[in-house]
C-alpha cells in the first residue's frame, strides 16, 4: 500500500471517523490480567501485597515481601460472543494465548533495630492490562441500508468534487486529493466519493456538476428488507512497565510508589455486507471494508499505603493518576458492489491514511482495601475502586478541536465503581482460592455497555523456593455493538460476551 500523510483533512477524520466515545472507554478500562494467585482471588489484593501483580493495585505491596522474589505468568483465554441482530442470531468464539506478567522484587531487610525503616523494596514488572483479541459475526434482515451512510455523507457535496474519475485521474489520486485538500470536509468527501464511484448513491441530476442532492441506489422498506452481515475482528493489547519502590515503617506501615510506562497496540477490521433483490434497486450487493491500526504510549504514577492494624486486620489505600497517552492511527477503506446485471465494481484507493498524533487522558483511580488474616490458615480480602470516566479527555497540538467530543464524553459517561472480593485457604503447602468481581458500566445509560461480573477459582502449591499456581476465572458483559458510530446509519447488534481464562504462574524466591 502507498502511505499518504493527510495533513489538512485530519480535522475531519479525527472528529468523524477515528476517535469517539468507544475509544475513550476502550483505552481507559484496565483489567490487570496478572498472576494466577492474583486472578484466583479476583484481584482483591489492595491490602495484602506479597504478589507481583498486587503492585499494580497498591504499590506498597512490594514492601510486604519478606524475601526477594520473581514470577512469570502465561494464560489462555476464550471469548464467546452471542450476537443478536434484528431477526438473526449467531454464536462465535475466539481463543487467545497471553504472556500476562513478568517481574521481580528485590528486598533489603534492615537489621538496625533502632531504625524506623525495617525493609526497603525495589521492583520492576510488566503486566498486560487489556486483551483486545475478539471476534464476532452478526446477520439479519433490515429496513435500513448501508447506502444511507453514504447518502448522508454526500448531501450538499458538489458532484464535480466526488464525481467519476476523468482523463488520467485514478481512484487513488482523487481519494488522496480529497483527503489532503478538502479542509474539515476531507473524510466526508472521501466517503461521498466511495459511494458515488461504487454506484451506491446516485446524483439527482447526473448532468449537473453543481448537483448537491443524492439518492440511494438501494430500495428498501418494511416490505422490502435487505439481508446484512457484519464481521468484526480485533487484536492487540494494553500493557505497562512498572518501576516500584517501597518501604516498611515501624513494622506496621508499608508505603510504595510506582512509575508506569504504558503502551497501546490495537488493530481492527470490520466488513459490512449487504444483499437484496428488491425491485427498483440498481445495486444488489455491497461490501464495505474498514481497517484501523492504533499505537500509543503513555505514562502514569501510583502511590499507596498498607496499615497493619493488628495481626488479623490490614487496611490499604492507593491512588493512580490519570494516564496521559500519545496516540497515532492509520486507516484504510475498500468498497465492492454488484449491480443488477452482475457487473462487479471494486473501489479500492489502496491508500493508508496516517493521522497526526493526538493525546488522550484517561481517568484517575482511587482504591480502598481491607483484609482479614487468619494466621497461616488463610485470609479474606476486599477492594473497592472508583474511576470517573466522564473526566476522560482528548486533546491535540493544534490539529483538532475536541471540545464537542469531550463535552459528549462528559454527558454520556459516568463515575464507575469496582468491587473485588477474594479469599484464600491454606492446608500445608497447598493453597485454595476463590473470588468475585463486579465492575459498574462507565455509561450513564448502562445499555451501550453493561456491568461486568466475574467469578474465579485457584489452587497453588509451595515447593519451598518455587511456587506454582493455577487459576480459572469467568466474566460476562453485555453491550450494543454499533456498526458505524457517529453516523446516520445507526444499526447495531446486541452482544452477550462470555470470557474465561486459565492462568499459570511460576514464582521463585531469589
Amino acid at each position: 500500500m502507498k502511505k499518504i500523510f493527510l495533513i489538512i483533512s485530519i480535522l475531519s477524520f479525527s472528529l468523524t471517523n477515528a476517535q469517539d466515545i468507544t475509544d475513550a472507554v476502550r483505552f481507559s478500562q484496565q483489567e490487570i490480567l496478572g498472576t494466577a494467585r492474583f486472578r484466583g482471588m479476583s484481584g482483591a489484593f489492595g491490602a495484602l501485597g506479597g504478589d507481583l501483580s498486587a503492585l499494580q493495585i497498591n504499590p506498597a505491596g512490594s514492601a510486604v515481601f519478606l524475601n526477594s522474589s520473581g514470577s512469570i505468568t502465561l494464560s489462555s483465554s476464550n471469548i464467546q460472543n452471542d450476537v443478536s441482530y434484528l431477526n438473526g442470531f449467531n454464536e462465535s468464539s475466539f481463543t487467545n494465548l497471553n504472556f500476562n506478567q513478568l517481574g521481580a522484587v528485590f528486598v533489603y531487610n534492615n537489621r538496625n533495630e533502632s531504625s524506623k525503616i525495617g525493609r526497603i523494596s525495589l521492583g520492576i514488572a510488566y503486566d498486560q492490562t487489556t486483551d483486545f483479541a475478539e471476534e464476532l459475526f452478526a446477520f439479519g434482515s433490515s429496513n435500513s441500508s448501508i447506502a444511507e451512510y453514504f447518502v448522508a455523507q454526500a448531501q450538499g457535496v458538489p458532484l464535480s468534487i466526488v464525481g467519476p474519475t476523468t482523463g488520467n485521474e485514478s481512484v487513488q489520486d482523487v481519494y488522496i486529493d480529497l483527503g489532503e485538500n478538502s479542509g474539515n470536509n476531507g473524510f466526508r468527501y472521501q466517503q461521498a466519493f466511495l459511494g458515488n464511484q461504487s454506484g451506491i448513491i446516485i446524483a439527482d441530476d447526473p448532468s449537473d456538476p453543481d448537483n448537491v442532492n443524492y439518492s440511494s441506489a438501494v430500495v428498501t422498506d418494511i416490505n422490502n428488507p435487505v439481508d446484512q452481515d457484519y464481521y468484526y475482528e480485533s487484536t492487540g493489547l494494553n500493557g505497562k512497565f512498572t518501576v516500584n519502590a517501597g518501604m516498611q515503617i515501624h513494622e506496621r506501615f508499608h508505603l510504595g510508589f510506582n512509575l508506569n510506562s504504558h503502551f497501546i497496540n490495537y488493530d481492527r477490521v470490520t466488513i459490512f455486507d449487504e444483499f437484496n433483490n428488491n425491485a427498483g434497486s440498481s445495486i444488489n450487493e455491497i461490501s464495505f471494508t474498514n481497517r484501523l491500526s492504533t499505537i500509543g504510549a503513555g505514562f502514569s504514577a501510583q502511590v499507596g499505603g498498607i496499615l497493619k492494624v493488628s495481626n488479623r486486620l490490614r487496611l490499604g489505600a492507593s491512588f493512580e493518576s490519570p494516564t496521559w497517552y500519545y496516540i497515532e492511527e492509520e486507516t484504510s477503506q475498500r468498497v465492492r458492489t454488484v449491480n443488477t446485471t452482475g457487473n462487479i465494481n471494486v473501489v479500492d484507493p489502496n491508500v493508508i491514511n496516517i493521522f497526526p498524533e493526538y493525546q488522550l487522558r484517561t481517568p484517575a483511580r482511587a482504591t480502598g482495601s481491607v483484609a482479614i488474616l487468619f494466621g497461616k490458615r488463610g485470609l479474606i480480602s476486599l477492594d473497592y475502586s472508583y474511576k470517573d470516566y466522564g473526566s476522560t479527555e482528548f486533546d491535540s497540538d493544534g490539529f483538532d478541536d475536541f471540545s464537542d467530543l469531550n463535552r459528549e464524553i462528559e454527558n454520556t459517561l459516568q463515575g464507575a465503581s469496582t468491587l473485588r472480593i477474594g479469599g484464600e485457604l491454606r492446608n500445608g503447602n497447598w493453597s485454595f482460592r476463590g473470588g468475585y468481581s463486579y465492575e459498574e458500566s462507565p455509561y450513564q445509560d448502562e445499555i451501550t455497555l453493561g456491568d461486568r461480573t466475574g467469578l474465579s477459582l485457584g489452587i497453588g502449591y509451595n515447593f519451598g523456593k518455587v511456587k506454582f499456581d493455577v487459576a480459572y476465572d469467568y466474566s460476562e458483559q453485555q453491550r450494543n455493538q454499533q456498526f458505524y458510530p457517529n453516523s446516520s446509519f445507526t444499526n447495531f447488534a446486541f452482544v452477550d460476551s462470555y470470557r474465561d481464562n486459565l492462568t499459570f504462574t511460576l514464582s521463585l524466591n531469589l
